[in-house]
């Protein structure tokens, strides 16, 4: 599709985009300097050990406990991302109501807040001293210094994703599909699984992918509320932290590489299965 575009004259046989060559070039330099330079760094880190070296280092049980915490605390606030998003873009789309631009505005602060100002205000909050980590306290539920609170974190950093990828395929969304199920005796749940959900799901997926792999990169706004308790709450960013203390380098490297390598993979899935639920709904 991109080459047909590049390719499209004028009745003067000029290109219509000029200069692609030049821009062409810019791209592939700021791709190089921005992208692929800094991950072919961590390879050559990894470099310096050899195989036996390096899966002892990413094999050890503190640095598989941090990636077991990070993985599957950042699955699941993705999946509450995922279900939460859905409501707040549905809401802004579909509703109109006093301080919806407000509302709207507010989805992006965890984009504009520095992670740590996060962490820690999110760590006040859920602390057995805090306005709502007391009240869970009385309870007997304890949120700060667990991986209920690692979730919590992830969620705050996570949810714009996923409500800025649904959000415009919902406005773009011809509501006269939805009319048409419900003339023809359609409920509004099988309307909504039937009809809407199908052009949504692959948005959905994109912004579920970009919230699980910001939760397991995550550090700033989780390093605090996590407590960093050994085998229970430490997450593989702030063991790659600690090991760049230590100025171990080349085991720092190797742990990200790792977390890398799986992003890769993930991203990689997600995206298969959105081109194929595309295919599905246009089919």
């Amino acid at each position: 599709m991109e080459q047909e575009i590049v390719k499209v004259k004028n009745k003067k046989g000029v290109r219509v985009i000029p200069g692609f060559g030049l821009l062409m070039g810019v791209t592939l330099t700021m791709l190089s300097c921005l992208v692929l330079i800094p991950l072919a760094s961590i390879f050559l880190s990894v470099g310096r050990l050899n195989a036996r070296e390096f899966f002892e280092i990413v094999t050890s049980r503190q640095i598989v406990s941090g990636y077991m915490v990070s993985i599957f605390c950042a699955l699941g606030a993705a999946l509450i991302n995922a279900l939460f998003g859905m409501m707040l873009a549905w809401v802004l789309v579909r509703y109109d109501f006093p301080g919806k631009r407000l509302m709207d505005g507010l989805i992006e602060l965890p984009f504009a807040l520095p992670t740590a100002v996060a962490g820690i205000s999110l760590t006040y909050l859920y602390s057995d001293q805090g306005w709502i980590g007391s009240f869970f306290d009385k309870l007997g539920v304890k949120i700060a210094y667990t991986r209920g609170g690692i979730v919590i974190a992830m969620v705050f950093v996570g949810i714009p994703f996923v409500v800025r990828a649904v959000q415009p395929v919902l406005e773009k969304l011809d509501r006269q599909y939805e009319e048409a199920a419900m003339m023809l005796g359609a409920g509004k749940c099988y309307t909504f699984f039937s009809v809407i959900l199908p052009e949504v799901f692959p948005a959905l997926l994109a912004g579920f992918g970009l919230a699980f792999a910001r939760g397991i990169g995550e550090y700033g706004s989780v390093v605090f509320i996590a407590g960093n308790i050994p085998y229970k709450t430490q997450i593989a960013p702030l063991l790659i932290m600690s090991k760049l203390e230590q100025y171990k380098y080349a085991d720092a490297a190797a742990i990200a590489l790792v977390l890398l390598v799986f992003s890769f993979i993930l991203m990689l899935v997600i995206n298969s299965v959105q081109i194929y639920a595309q295919r599905f709904s246009k089919g």
